[in-house]
């Protein structure tokens, strides 16, 4: 079950991955406060939570927020997951049907 509802997020996050969103809960080391991050694309979004740890950022209550509301919000691992999933193809546009 765990596995289809990862398959379920991933498709939905590859789907909508040019779409808006917010990230929530990231704290700067250096100053020790939330960081603003303004709105930026979902596949940027993963890309710099799963990262940001390396850049001097403590992500472990950051929150991802995008899609409809009620739509789950993503969490580190989920980010981590995503990006050593799909990396690259986070950041790329979606392409429209023929």
């Amino acid at each position: 079950m765990l596995l289809a509802l990862d398959d379920a997020i991933s498709t939905a996050v590859l789907a909508g991955r040019g779409a808006d969103a917010e990230i929530h809960g990231v704290i700067d080391v250096s100053n020790k406060t939330e960081a603003r991050i303004g709105a930026i694309s979902l596949g940027h979004a993963i890309q710099f939570v799963a990262n940001a740890s390396v850049l001097g950022y403590d992500v472990r209550g950051a929150m991802v927020l995008y899609g409809e509301p009620g739509t789950p919000s993503l969490r580190i691992w989920d980010c981590e997951h995503l990006w050593a999933q799909y990396g690259g193809a986070l950041l790329q546009p979606e392409r429209e049907a023929p």
